[in-house]
C-alpha cells in the first residue's frame, strides 16, 4: 500500500517512520508504536486516548503502516516461494543413497520436499495472479473514464429489453385460463409460502448465486475491520482516513444496515428495520426464483410474477464494488453512487469486502454471529478494531438479548392461524408442520405467562403477580417445549421469510377500515375484531414502534427463539408477570457475553478495544478476556495522559458542603432535605464564578425531577437563574438537539452582551442522551459537576442474576467480590463517560467537580482516568474547594483562546 508523497511524518521504533498529516503529539506517537507492536504481536489490547487527543488519526496511521509493512512482507514471501523450486532443481543429485532419518532413497525425500516447495509456490502465483488482476482492474477504472460509464449504457439498454419482455408477458396473461384453485391477485401471491425443501439447506454466501463469478470466490486479502457504534461516528472516522497519507490508495468499503444503505424508495418507505429486510430479503428471492423459471407447460396456471428490486443487479453491483474500491467513500457517498448507477449499496459493498484493505462497520454487524455470517464477514486470520469501546459488554448483552410481550404472543397467534386457514390448501406439508409447531410454542408461552391464546390478553387478569426467573433449560421444560428442535424452528422461520409473509397478510386483512367482499370478510372478521381491541390496550407507545409490534409481532418473538437456542448456562429467562397477559413478558438474559466474543477473538490475527475513557478496564479484562479463554500473556494495556497542560483542568472532590453538611447522596440519605438544599448552594457558589456553561448531572430523571421541585418550592432555582438560564434535559430524544441549540445560543448572547447573567446551567442525567456523545467543549462546558455516585439499581431483578453468576464463576479480587466490583466498575465508567463530555481539545478548559465523599476512596479514586486523577484535588471543607475554582476560572477568563 502506498502513502501519499509529501506527509509530515512521526518516528516509530526501529528508525522506521508513521507517515502523518502532521506533526504528532508524543503520545500520539507512542499510540502508533504501541498498536504497531500488539497487531505485529497477535495481542488483545485495550487502548485508551482521551477525546482530543486524535485517537483516530493515530488508529488509521498506526494500523495502515502496520498494514503496509505486512504486505510488502507478503510480497517478499511470495517471491522467495516462487524462487524455492527453481533453487531446489539445481542443487538436488541423483543417487541410490538411502536417508539415514526415514530409511528411504534420499530421491525419494527429495522428491516429497520438492512437491511440498512446488505445491507452495503454486498458491503464491496463484494469488500474485489474482492479486495483479485487481489491481490492473482498478488501475484501469481509476485511469479510464469511458470504462466507468460502459456498464451504465449496458443498464439502459438492458432496462429497456426489460420493459418490453413485461409488455409481452402482460399481453400474454390477459388470454391465460383461470385455475381450479381460488384466483389471488398479484399481491396476494406474493403472501403464499413458498416450498420448504430441507433444513439443511446449502448455505450460499451474502445471498447471492454459486455461480454469479469467479470474483465472488476471491480470497479476502489481509484487512482490518473498523467498527464503532454509530453511522455518524463511522463517516467521522472515513473522513479522517480520507484526509490521512493512506486516503488516496487504501482500499476502504463502508458496510451498513439496509435501512441506512437501500436506494429503492418502495422499501425504504416501509420504515421499521425488520420490515425493510424482510423486504429486501423476498425481492432478492423473487429475482432468484425468476431466474430460474422457466415456462410452464400449456395445462397449468401460469405463475404470477413477483416485485424484485431493479437495483438487485448483479452487473452494477460489480461496477459499484470497483468504484468503492478506487476512491474512498463514506456511506452518504455510497448511497449517492446506488442512486446514480442503479445499484443496490447494500449488496454492492459486500462484493468489495474481499479486496477492501480496511472494512468499516457498525458494531452489530460485527459482533452479531448471524449477521456477520450472512454479511460475507471472514474474520479468519485478519485484524479488529472496536472503537468507542467503553459500552461493549453491554453491546453484546444487548444484542443477543430479547424481549417479549403477552400481547405480541397472543397477536402472533392470532394472526398465524388466519393464515394457515385461509391458505391452508395452498401450503405444502412441511410449511403446516413448522407452522403447526410455531402456534404451539405460542400457545404454551402464552400458558407460562397464565393467560389464554384465545382470548383477548388486555382483559386477561394474572393471579400471581411478580417476576421469576428460570434457566433456560427450566423454562423449557415449564413451557412444555423441550421436544421441540428450535434451531430448526429458527432456520425455518429465516429461510421461509415467515414473518414478512404475516406482515404483508395484516397489511391486506388486519386494518378494520378496509373494504372487503363478502367472502373475505367471513375469513377475516376474527382478526380485524382481535387487533381491534389490541390496538384499544392501555399502553401508549410511540406509533412506529407500536404499529411494528402490531403488525408483526412474530419478528420479535423470532429473536426470542433464537435466544432460547444459548448455552444452559450462559442465559437466564425472566418471567414478569404484571396486572393482565398483556403487559406481562419473557425477556431472555444474556450472562455471559464473552461466549459471543470468544468466536471473534478465535478467528482474528489481533483485536484492538479502543476508546476515550476504558477505565475502569477490570472488566474487560475479567468479565470479557478471561471469560473467553485468552491467555494473560496476549493482553496488552495502553493509556495515554491528555494532551491539554496541566493548568487547563481542575478536578475537585468534594467531601462537604458551606453549611458542613457531609456531601453522602445514598439510597438513604439523597432524599434529605438537607441534602439537596446543599447541592444547591454549591450550585449557587459555582455560578457566581464560573462562566459560560456549567453542566449537572444528577444520578437519574427521577432524582433530577425530584431535586428541582425542591428547588423550586425552597427559593433556590430563582437564586440560579438569575446567573445563569436554567435548562433540562429532555426525556424525548427528538428534542435533545432543540434544547442543545437553545443552550448554546443563551450561552454565546451571553458573552457578547455582558450583564448580570453569565450563561446557562444545563441539568442532565448520567446514562441519559446528553452523557456519551455530546461535545460540552470551549464556553458550553466551563464547569462539570457530578451530584453523588450514580449505582445502579441493586433490586433490578436483571443485575441481581448477573451479580450471583459473577461470584459463582468468578474468583474474589483483593478479597471484593466479583458483583460488587460489577456494581463499582458500573458506576464509575458512567461517571467517566459525563465527566468527558468537557475538555475536547487542546486549548480548552474546564473545572470538575465531584459531590460526594466517597469518590476519595481508594477503590473507587483509582478508577479514575488516569490523565484526571493525577490531577485532582481532595477537599474536605467547601472554603478550600471554593477558593481554588474561583481563582481557576478568574485566570483562565482573562488568558482563555479568543474562539471560545
Amino acid at each position: 500500500m502506498a502513502v501519499e508523497a509529501g506527509a509530515v511524518v512521526g518516528a516509530r521504533e526501529g528508525g522506521t517512520r508513521f507517515p502523518f498529516p502532521f506533526a504528532p503529539y508524543r503520545i500520539q506517537e507512542e499510540f502508533m508504536a504501541a498498536l504497531y507492536r500488539a497487531l505485529e504481536a497477535g495481542g488483545v489490547g485495550i487502548f485508551e486516548s482521551p477525546t482530543g487527543t486524535g485517537k483516530s488519526l493515530s488508529l488509521i496511521c498506526g494500523a495502515l503502516a502496520w498494514l503496509r509493512d505486512c504486505e510488502e512482507r507478503k510480497r517478499q514471501d511470495e517471491a522467495r516461494l516462487l524462487q524455492e523450486p527453481e533453487q531446489r532443481d539445481q542443487e538436488s543429485s541423483p543417487g541410490g543413497a538411502l536417508d539415514p532419518a526415514a530409511g528411504e532413497p534420499a530421491w525419494v525425500a527429495e522428491f516429497v520436499q520438492g512437491k511440498a516447495a512446488r505445491d507452495r509456490a503454486d498458491r503464491a502465483k496463484e494469488e500474485q495472479i489474482k492479486r495483479k488482476k485487481r489491481e490492473e482492474r482498478l488501475e484501469k477504472i481509476r485511469h479510464n473514464v469511458q470504462l466507468k460509464y460502459a456498464s451504465k449504457r449496458k443498464k439502459c439498454e438492458d432496462d429497456e429489453t426489460e420493459r418490453l419482455l413485461q409488455l409481452s408477458k402482460e399481453i400474454l396473461s390477459k388470454e391465460a385460463g383461470s385455475d381450479v384453485l381460488e384466483q389471488l391477485d398479484h399481491s396476494e401471491e406474493e403472501l403464499i409460502l413458498a416450498e420448504y425443501e430441507s433444513d439443511e439447506e446449502k448455505k450460499v454466501g451474502a445471498g447471492l448465486d454459486e455461480d454469479d463469478d469467479d470474483d465472488l470466490e476471491e480470497e479476502h486479502v489481509t484487512k482490518i475491520y473498523y467498527c464503532s457504534r454509530t453511522h455518524s461516528q463511522l463517516s467521522q472516522f472515513v473522513h479522517e482516513v480520507q484526509k490521512s497519507p493512506f486516503g488516496k490508495e487504501t482500499r476502504l468499503v463502508s458496510l451498513g444496515s439496509r435501512q441506512s444503505l437501500c436506494v429503492n424508495e418502495e422499501v425504504r418507505r416501509l420504515g421499521a428495520v425488520q420490515l425493510i429486510n424482510d423486504r429486501c430479503m423476498e425481492m432478492q428471492k423473487n429475482k432468484h426464483e425468476k431466474k430460474n423459471e422457466g415456462e410452464e407447460t400449456a395445462g397449468k396456471r401460469r405463475r404470477v410474477s413477483r416485485a424484485v428490486c431493479p437495483f438487485y443487479s448483479y452487473e452494477q453491483m460489480q461496477f459499484l464494488r470497483d468504484e468503492v474500491l478506487v476512491d474512498v467513500k463514506d456511506i452518504e457517498q455510497l448511497v449517492t453512487l446506488g442512486k446514480k448507477t442503479k445499484a443496490c449499496p447494500y449488496y454492492g459493498s459486500r462484493y468489495a469486502i474481499p479486496a477492501a484493505q480496511l472494512v468499516v462497520l457498525p458494531y452489530q454487524m460485527l459482533l452479531h454471529e448471524s449477521t456477520r455470517n450472512a454479511s460475507g464477514i471472514k474474520l479468519k486470520d485478519q485484524v479488529v478494531i472496536i472503537d468507542e469501546a467503553h459500552n461493549l459488554i453491554d453491546t453484546i448483552t444487548c444484542i443477543y438479548s430479547a424481549e417479549v410481550s403477552g400481547s405480541q404472543l397472543c397477536c402472533a397467534y392470532s394472526q398465524l392461524l388466519q393464515y394457515m386457514e385461509r391458505y391452508r390448501k395452498r401450503l405444502k406439508a412441511k410449511n403446516l408442520m413448522y407452522i403447526k409447531q410455531i402456534l404451539y410454542l405460542l400457545e404454551r408461552f402464552v400458558s407460562v405467562l397464565g393467560g389464554n391464546v384465545n382470548q383477548n390478553p388486555n382483559t386477561q387478569s394474572i393471579s400471581q403477580a411478580g417476576t421469576e426467573l428460570k434457566s433456560i433449560n427450566d423454562f423449557l421444560f415449564q413451557s412444555q417445549i423441550d421436544n421441540i428442535n428450535l434451531f430448526k424452528v429458527q432456520r425455518y422461520c429465516e429461510k421461509s421469510l415467515i414473518s414478512r409473509k404475516l406482515f404483508g397478510f395484516v397489511e391486506r386483512y388486519g386494518a378494520p377500515t378496509a373494504v372487503k367482499t363478502n367472502k373475505e370478510n367471513q375469513k377475516t372478521t376474527g382478526l380485524q375484531n382481535f387487533l381491534l381491541t389490541l390496538q384499544q390496550g392501555p399502553e401508549k407507545e410511540d406509533p412506529e414502534i407500536d404499529q411494528l409490534k402490531m403488525a408483526s409481532p412474530l419478528m420479535h418473538i423470532e429473536g426470542f427463539l433464537s435466544a432460547l437456542t444459548n448455552a444452559n448456562q450462559d442465559g437466564r429467562v425472566i418471567l414478569n408477570r404484571q396486572g393482565t397477559v398483556s403487559q406481562s413478558s419473557f425477556k431472555f438474559l444474556l450472562l455471559n457475553p464473552a461466549v459471543h466474543f470468544a468466536k471473534v477473538v478465535k478467528e482474528c490475527r489481533a483485536v484492538i478495544i479502543a476508546g476515550g475513557t476504558m477505565q475502569p478496564v477490570a472488566d474487560f479484562r475479567e468479565q470479557l478476556l478471561s471469560c473467553a479463554g485468552i491467555d494473560a500473556d496476549r493482553v496488552v494495556e495502553f493509556s495515554c495522559g491528555h494532551v491539554i497542560p496541566p493548568e487547563n483542568i481542575l478536578p475537585i472532590i468534594l467531601c462537604s458542603g458551606p453549611s458542613n453538611q457531609q456531601l453522602e447522596f445514598t439510597y438513604q440519605k439523597r432524599d434529605q432535605p438537607q441534602m439537596m438544599d446543599e447541592a444547591g448552594r454549591i450550585l449557587c457558589n459555582l455560578c457566581n464564578v464560573v462562566p459560560g456553561g456549567v453542566v449537572c448531572f444528577f444520578p437519574s430523571y427521577e432524582y433530577e425531577k425530584q431535586v428541582y421541585t425542591h428547588w423550586e418550592g425552597t427559593g433556590l432555582l430563582t437564586r440560579l437563574a438569575t446567573k445563569k438560564k436554567i435548562f433540562q434535559e429532555p426525556k424525548r430524544a427528538n428534542q435533545v438537539e432543540q434544547v442543545l441549540a437553545e443552550y448554546a445560543k443563551c450561552i454565546k448572547r451571553c458573552s457578547q452582551v455582558g450583564g448580570h447573567m453569565t450563561g446557562a446551567l444545563l441539568f442532565s442525567v448520567v446514562g441519559g442522551k446528553m452523557s456519551e456523545g455530546i461535545n460540552f467543549s470551549d464556553d458550553l462546558g466551563r464547569c462539570v459537576v457530578m451530584v453523588g455516585m450514580p449505582y445502579p439499581n441493586i433490586k433490578s431483578p436483571e443485575l441481581q442474576e448477573k451479580m450471583a453468576w459473577l461470584d459463582k464463576t468468578m474468583a474474589k479480587t483483593a478479597g471484593q467480590a466479583p458483583s460488587r466490583m460489577l456494581i463499582e466498575n458500573l458506576c464509575m465508567k458512567a461517571v467517566n463517560q459525563s465527566i468527558g463530555r468537557a475538555i475536547r481539545h487542546q486549548k480548552d478548559f474546564a473545572s470538575i467537580l465531584l459531590l460526594d465523599h466517597r469518590y476519595a476512596r481508594p477503590a473507587v479514586f483509582n478508577k479514575l482516568p488516569q490523565w484526571i486523577k493525577e490531577r485532582t484535588l481532595i477537599k474536605t471543607g467547601f472554603g478550600q474547594a471554593f477558593a481554588e475554582l474561583r481563582k481557576f476560572h478568574r485566570e483562565k477568563s482573562c488568558y482563555r483562546p479568543a474562539s471560545s
